[in-house]
C-alpha cells in the first residue's frame, strides 16, 4: 500500500503539470505567434519482486514481478507546427508561412520570434514596439542609397532621409511610324523670349530697330561685342563660324542681313522678324536639317541675353510624328523636352531630332539621323554614322554636357518603333530620371525585402531583413513576449531570407494566429481532471485499508 500512497501522489503532482499545461495553452488562445506546449508522462522505476528466470529442458520461463511507483512528467514540449495566417492590413505587420524566425537584437544578443508585429521609434529604426528590440538585416541594400549604415544591423526607415534626384540618361521610344501617310512639312527655327523686342523707340526714330533696344540689351554709346553664328544649311552641310560685331549704331536688320547671306544658307532658308521674334524659315517644304545657334560674347563686359538654341517650331519631313516627355536634371528640375519624327527622302528612314527643351538647356546634339526599318517594319538600327543620343547642357544643375541614350528597340524585332501601313502612334515609353523624394509608404517582398515608395513614384529597396531557422525548432528556449532563443539541442540559427535556404516566405500585411486548438485543449482538461481524481481515489483507498489495518489491534 506504500507504493499505492506514492504513485496516488505522483499521479496527482503529473496531472496537476498536466492541467498548468492545457490552462497555459487556452490563455494563450488570442496570443499572436503562440506555440502551444504538450505534455507526456512516463512511468518511474519499477520494484522487482522477483527476477525472471528462463526456461529449462524440464520447465518452461517465467517472468519478472514487477510493481510500479507511480508516474512523472516526461516532457513538455512545443507544437510549431503553423497558425493560421490572418490579415491586419497594416503595412508593417509580417507572418512567416512556414519555418524561420525574425531575427531581433536585444542590446546584446540575438533573439527569435514568430511575431511580426513591427513598427518604428523616433529614431526611425524598425522594432518590436513592444520590447523596443530592433530587427535585424544583412547584406548591402539601401547602404548606396544612404537608407543603411555600413556595420549596423538594425534596420532604418528613411522617413528623414530624402531620395536624391536622378538626372536622365536613357530615353525609351516605340509604337508605329506611317510608312504611307504623306504630310510634308516646311522647317522653321524660331528664336523667342528672350529675344524679343519689347523697348523705347531711340531718340529721333519711331521703330524700334536698334540691338540694345530689347530685353537683355544693354548696349551703351562706345559699347561692342560679338554674335558668332553657327548652324548647318538643309542638308546638314556645316555653315561654319560667322561674326557679326555689334555695337549700339548695329540694327535688327543687320544680323537678318547676315543671317541671309548666300555664303551662310545659300538660298535654302530665308530670316524674318514677325511680333518681335526672329524666324529662320526654309524657303521649299520637305526634309530639312537646317539649323542656327547664336552665341554674344562681349567686348566690354556688358550683356546681350540670347537664348541657347532656336526652337525648332516646324521640322521638315515628308512626315512628322510630334512628342512630348519629361525629362530632369541632376537637381530633379523638370524639364519638357518636345521632339519630333520626321521621315527623310531616303525609303523606311526617319530622323528624331529635339524641337525644343524648357528651361535654360543648351542643345550640343539634338537630332538622330537614320533610323531605318526593315520590309518586316521591324527596327532596323541606324543607317549611317550617328549614334542613338542627344547631346544636352542643363545649365541650371552646373553639370556641363550630359549624354542622353535614347532606345529605339531591338535590330530586327518590334519591341520599339514599327513602321507599317498605318497612322503613327510613335512616343515616349518612359525615361530613367526623377526628381527627389520623401519616403511615403513600405512593403515587403516574400524574401524580406523592404521596399519604399517615394513621393516621386520611385521604388526603392530600403534593407533585406535577417531571418533565421533551426536544425530543431521544438529545441528552442522560451523566453517570454514571443521570444526564444537557442538551446543545447536547437542547433545555432542559420541566418538565410524569406523563401530560401528551407525559410518560408515573408507575407506583408499578415500576423500568424496561436496554434492552439480548443477542442484538443478541453480534452486535455478533461483527461487531467479525470486523471487528477483517479489518482486522488487511490489515495483514499490506501488510506482506508490503513485505518482498517490500524483497527485490527483494537
Amino acid at each position: 500500500m506504500g507504493n499505492a500512497l506514492l504513485s496516488g501522489v505522483s499521479g496527482m503532482k503529473a496531472h496537476q503539470q498536466m492541467i498548468d499545461v492545457a490552462g497555459n495553452n487556452l490563455a494563450n488562445l488570442n496570443t499572436i505567434g503562440f506555440k502551444s506546449g504538450r505534455i507526456t508522462f512516463s512511468d518511474l522505476l519499477s520494484e522487482t519482486i522477483r527476477e525472471a528466470s528462463q526456461p529449462t529442458s524440464a520447465v518452461g520461463g517465467i517472468n519478472p514481478m514487477q510493481v510500479g511507483s507511480g508516474a512523472s512528467v516526461a516532457s513538455i514540449d512545443k507544437n510549431m507546427s503553423q497558425g493560421t495566417l490572418i490579415n491586419t492590413g497594416q503595412a508593417l505587420d509580417m507572418a512567416i508561412e512556414g519555418e524561420g524566425y525574425f531575427v531581433l537584437n536585444d542590446g546584446t544578443k540575438n533573439i527569435f520570434t514568430r511575431v511580426g508585429t513591427f513598427g518604428v521609434d523616433s529614431n526611425y529604426y524598425l522594432v518590436d514596439p513592444v520590447t523596443g528590440y530592433m530587427v535585424q538585416r544583412q547584406g548591402v541594400i539601401g547602404v548606396a542609397d544612404g537608407f543603411q549604415t555600413t556595420g549596423d544591423n538594425a534596420i532604418r526607415i528613411p522617413y528623414d532621409v530624402a531620395l536624391p534626384a536622378k538626372a536622365t540618361t536613357t530615353i525609351s521610344y516605340n509604337g508605329n511610324l506611317s510608312a504611307d501617310k504623306v504630310s510634308v512639312s516646311t522647317h522653321t527655327l524660331r528664336l523667342g523670349s528672350p529675344f524679343t523686342i519689347s523697348g523705347a523707340a531711340a531718340a529721333g526714330t519711331t521703330e524700334i530697330d536698334k540691338l540694345d533696344q530689347f530685353s537683355g540689351g544693354e548696349l551703351g554709346v562706345g559699347e561692342t561685342g560679338t554674335i558668332t553664328i553657327t548652324g548647318a544649311q538643309r542638308d546638314g552641310t556645316d555653315i561654319g563660324s560667322v561674326d557679326l560685331t555689334v555695337n549700339p549704331t548695329t540694327t535688327l536688320q543687320d544680323l537678318l542681313d547676315e543671317l541671309n547671306l548666300p555664303a551662310l544658307f545659300g538660298t535654302d532658308s530665308t530670316a524674318t522678324l514677325d511680333n518681335g521674334e526672329l524666324f529662320l524659315k526654309d524657303d521649299t517644304s520637305g526634309y530639312s536639317k537646317a539649323n542656327v545657334n547664336m552665341v554674344w560674347s562681349s567686348a566690354t563686359s556688358k550683356t546681350l541675353a540670347l537664348p541657347y538654341h532656336f526652337q525648332l517650331e516646324t521640322p521638315g519631313g515628308n512626315v512628322t510624328q510630334d512628342t512630348t516627355i519629361t525629362v530632369y536634371d541632376s537637381l530633379g528640375t523638370a524639364h519638357i523636352l518636345n521632339a519630333s519624327f520626321v521621315r527623310t527622302d531616303t525609303a523606311r528612314t526617319w530622323d528624331l531630332v529635339i524641337k525644343d527643351v524648357s528651361g535654360d538647356t543648351k542643345l550640343a546634339d539634338r537630332r538622330i539621323e537614320s533610323i531605318t526599318f526593315q520590309t518586316s517594319g521591324a527596327y532596323g538600327g541606324l543607317g549611317g554614322s550617328d549614334t542613338a543620343t542627344f547631346q544636352l547642357d542643363f545649365v541650371t544643375d552646373g553639370s556641363g554636357s550630359r549624354t542622353i541614350t535614347v532606345d529605339l528597340g531591338t535590330e530586327g524585332k518590334l519591341d520599339g518603333l514599327t513602321q507599317f501601313g498605318q497612322d503613327s502612334t510613335a512616343g515616349p515609353s518612359g525615361q530613367d530620371g526623377y526628381t527627389w523624394g520623401k519616403l511615403l509608404s513600405m512593403s515587403a517582398s516574400i524574401e524580406g525585402t523592404l521596399t519604399g515608395l517615394f513621393t516621386n513614384g520611385i521604388r526603392k529597396d530600403i534593407a533585406q531583413m535577417t531571418l533565421a531557422i533551426f536544425q530543431n525548432p521544438s529545441g528552442l528556449k522560451s523566453m517570454g513576449s514571443n521570444y526564444y532563443e537557442p538551446s543545447a539541442n536547437s542547433g545555432d540559427p542559420l541566418y538565410t531570407k524569406g523563401a530560401s535556404s528551407g525559410c518560408g516566405p515573408i507575407r506583408g500585411g499578415m500576423l500568424e494566429s496561436a496554434n492552439v486548438d480548443v477542442a484538443e485543449q478541453f480534452v486535455q482538461l478533461i483527461q487531467a481532471q479525470n486523471g487528477f481524481q483517479a489518482n486522488a481515489r487511490t489515495i483514499r483507498v490506501s488510506t482506508e485499508m490503513l485505518r482498517e489495518l490500524t483497527n485490527l489491534i483494537r
